[in-house]
């Protein structure tokens, strides 16, 4: 039986949960004054997990990042079970665009490849956002009943703030793999 990761991997992928866990505690980011969401780089580690090492490693990475945060920071389980929503399906978009192609993460080096699944991730991502903030995390956050959420944050805000959220994502992760050295690290460049 196949191991899931190398050593060499899990160190990685250790690596980049402490990354995405250290980020939410510092909170690095632009919260809005009026909406109280948040733009953050939380979930770069968790793309760059893909990039590097696949859907599992990127599985993996938002999994331990999501419970560290929890963990270390237990008023942000709301938002680590948020951040989680969210970002699964970016990378599984990733996953599946790669699976229809028949190529591994290396394939989005070139930056154009990726404008499909991350235009799919992004609708994908505000189908199950939208009402995930209005029926959860807004009524544990604030108290509002999901009707006075609805009434107070439009949803084209949610998808709005989402759809930034995960261009910021994917181009940072994208930048920090392809074009600053760290795909030789890769489990697909060995």
């Amino acid at each position: 039986m196949k191991k899931m990761f190398s050593t060499r991997e899990l160190a990685y992928l250790g690596a980049l949960a402490a990354v995405s866990a250290a980020l939410q505690l510092f909170h690095l980011g632009y919260q809005s004054a009026q909406w109280g969401m948040w733009i953050d780089f939380v979930a770069v580690t968790w793309i760059m997990a893909f990039f590097l090492f696949g859907v599992k490693a990127s599985f993996t990475v938002s999994l331990l990042g999501a419970v560290i945060i929890t963990l270390f920071a237990p008023d942000t389980w709301l938002g680590a079970s948020m951040k989680w929503m969210a970002t699964m399906p970016v990378f599984l978009s990733l996953y599946l665009f790669l699976v229809i192609k028949k190529e591994n993460p290396g394939y989005f080096r070139n930056w154009k490849n990726i404008i499909v699944p991350v235009i799919l991730g992004i609708i994908v991502r505000s189908l199950i956002v939208i009402p995930v903030n209005y029926f959860y995390a807004i009524p544990i956050w604030t108290g509002m009943t999901p009707g006075q959420a609805m009434g107070a944050i439009p949803w084209y805000i949610i998808a709005g703030f989402n759809s930034v959220q995960t261009l910021i994502e994917v181009i940072i992760a994208h930048l920090l793999v392809f074009k600053s050295g760290f795909q030789k690290y890769a489990a697909w460049n060995e």
